[in-house]
């Protein structure tokens, strides 16, 4: 990596140190962004334009735009995208073809690029090399064939052995975080969405720098979208210059000029402490996770501790996704802990990823299995609720069949055509017998599922387009551990401060329901 020169280094320091112009600058950077992808699709318009409407050939040319309208739909229509998806960018191109076309061709790709499938591909199956083939895992009950499912297609085995914590915030969770931080020996690693200035951050900073002066090796991953307005640029640069032990690498790098690819996006976290200790869930790196900062009332969150022999998932996990974009690699054997053979005592754990990179939506088909074979309760935390046809029908369906199906969705919305979209999805859930909750003291981040108090899954994948299809994910499926009945005491407990929903106190009038029905018709694009 280019060596980040001492006068940037000291521009960045002064910068992050003083709030508000670091604000400014930051809100100045998206600013610059956005005009420039804005600059690219009104471009392209324009010289479209430009051709139908000023010149000689005004007519045939229409008929070229038309045609290159067709063949963009044709292409979409026979592409392995989700119908919805389809949809939308179907709908926007034969209605608005001059902006429609451009718009796709900027923004509307939603698959990876060929390059990064294939240095992906070719992370994962070195490491799988070196792991050695997984062992044949055969259910003993009918809830465990989803963990047949994660180790078939998601690549990840189960664990008989090791243990769960749940933290119902992420100000529970943060001090536990920070001492396995400080008791860290031989390497530690962050993979995050957002990294943000304050409180949180800055402690994690301290104790990093800290462990890095003592030999232990710090591997860092952060968004580089995610991060837009809360990292200046060449952050990676100015931590890698702090220490030599530390390396740090911007997932995806954002170019908003003529290459332009924001959607898939590396949303996952975890913090991994020399193999034996690993942190994930719903929580950034970022105050208002820790409620050092109110944005929408109280910001509710959910996480998990894992010890034991399931850690070695997250670092496969880490280890595959840096390996792909960094010369310097990591041998993912040096950071494994070994693994002992334990006898099957009801414990399931199951750390796991989900990648756009495939045809296969991991994150969905776990939890539309979850809610299909639930018999009594199926409990979901959801921050999105943009719901696909099948996940919509799987609940559906879980309701009408007498399964206690309960949502709690955000009181106070962080977007608010998001939080449209989410409430157009009420009515039919309601008519089927779902009961949805508004968690009334603020915005609810958590992202978890809990089926008939039994199994679990909490981590960072949304009920939305984008987190299932998109973006780069991952979670932990658990049963037959403590933490499974902390989740269901913080159910109820979530589910007696929030608002539940009904006919009356959701009712949408004429004019909402036509823009909702507008909206859901592009509900891919946000």
């Amino acid at each position: 990596m280019k060596k980040l020169s001492a006068r940037k280094k000291k521009w960045i320091e002064r910068t992050v140190a003083n709030d508000r112009s670091y604000k400014v600058y930051l809100y100045n950077r998206l600013f610059l962004f956005m005009l420039a992808v804005l600059a690219q699709v009104l471009g392209y318009a324009l010289i479209l334009l430009l051709i139908v409407y000023d010149s000689a050939y005004a007519f045939g040319l229409e008929i070229l735009v038309g045609a290159l309208a067709l063949v963009f739909v044709l292409s979409i229509i026979s592409g392995n995208d989700r119908p919805s998806s389809k949809l939308s960018w179907v709908v926007l191109i034969l209605i608005a073809p001059v902006f429609g076309v451009p718009m796709y061709l900027v923004n509307g790709r939603g698959r990876p690029t060929k390059r990064m499938r294939k240095k992906v591909d070719e992370a994962k199956a070195e490491n799988a090399e070196k792991l050695g083939q997984m062992q044949e895992f055969v259910p003993a009950t009918r809830a465990d064939t989803v963990c047949r499912y994660i180790q078939n297609y998601g690549g990840y085995p189960v664990f008989y052995s090791g243990d769960v914590e749940y933290y119902k915030s992420g100000e529970d969770m943060f001090p536990h975080m920070l001492d396995a931080l400080k008791g860290a020996e031989k390497f530690i690693l962050l993979e995050y969405f957002i990294i943000a200035n304050g409180k949180m951050w800055n402690e994690i900073r301290k104790v990093l720098l800290e462990k890095a002066a003592c030999g232990v090796k710090i591997y860092i991953i952060y968004d580089d979208f995610g991060c837009m307005v809360t990292l200046p640029p060449k952050y990676d640069q100015y931590l890698e210059s702090l220490s030599e032990n530390i390396k740090c690498m911007p997932f995806n790098e954002v170019v908003p000029l003529f290459a332009v690819r924001m959607n898939n996006r590396d949303h996952r976290k975890m913090l991994v402490v020399d193999g034996k200790t690993a942190f994930t869930g719903g929580v950034n790196l970022a105050d208002e996770y820790i409620a050092e900062k109110r944005r929408f009332g109280y910001w509710k969150d959910s996480g998990l501790k894992i010890t034991g022999a399931p850690v070695r998932s997250f670092v496969q996990a880490f280890a595959y996704m840096w390996n792909a974009f960094r010369k310097d690699k990591i041998d993912v054997n040096e950071f494994l802990q070994p693994v002992q053979d334990t006898a099957d005592t009801g414990v399931r754990i199951q750390p796991y990823d989900d990648s756009p990179l495939d045809q296969i939506s991991v994150g969905e088909t776990v939890y539309v299995d979850m809610i299909n074979r639930a018999k009594e309760s199926v409990y979901i935390f959801t921050p999105y609720l943009v719901l696909d046809d099948f996940l919509r029908a799987a609940l559906c369906s879980a309701a009408m069949r007498g399964v206690d199906v309960r949502i709690v969705t955000p009181g106070v919305p962080d977007k608010k055509t998001t939080y449209r979209l989410t409430r157009a999805n009420y009515e039919i859930l309601m008519k089927s017998g779902v009961k949805i909750y508004e968690y009334t003291p603020g915005f609810i981040h958590a992202k978890s599922m809990l089926c008939d108090n039994e199994s679990a899954v909490v981590g960072t994948i949304n009920l939305d387009y984008r987190s299932l299809y998109l973006h780069f994910e991952n979670a932990v499926y658990f049963s037959g551990v403590a933490a499974v009945q902390d989740l269901k005491r913080d159910c109820e407990e979530t589910f007696a401060e929030s608002k539940l929903c009904s006919k009356e106190n959701t009712k949408r009038s004429v004019i909402g329901r036509f823009v909702d029905s507008i909206l859901r018709v592009f509900e891919t694009m946000f």
